[in-house]
């Protein structure tokens, strides 16, 4: 299923170092890195509304609500939070760090 969505990615990259190339080469990164999005990923890009380049415009319109003077950027967590919330990906959840092991109370502890 991971190659099957980044084919469909790559079928609607223009040329490269584009916009919405790089939408693409991030929404790519973010399937090999957390594989379970990979058929939710190939489902949407089926639709045209759910476009590489309808997703573009998404972080486009926030780079210009938020740039100063004659500059804008999208940093690229932001731009992964775009990308999650138009395609409705959930962020993978992180196992607790290993720490001490729970400690066993007894009882009798309390008497």
């Amino acid at each position: 299923m991971i190659s099957e969505a980044i084919e469909k990615i790559r079928a609607q990259q223009p040329k490269e170092r584009t916009a919405v190339w790089m939408v693409g080469e991030q929404l790519k990164d973010m399937v090999r890195d957390e594989p379970h999005l990979a058929e939710l990923v190939a489902r949407d890009l089926e639709i045209e509304a759910m476009s590489l380049s309808e997703c573009e415009k998404k972080i486009k319109a926030y780079a210009d609500k938020h740039k100063t003077g004659s500059f804008s950027c999208v940093l690229p967590a932001e731009a992964e939070k775009i990308i999650r919330e138009f395609y409705g990906l959930s962020k993978a959840v992180e196992a607790p760090a290993p720490g001490e092991a729970p400690k066993i109370i007894s009882l009798s502890d309390f008497l």
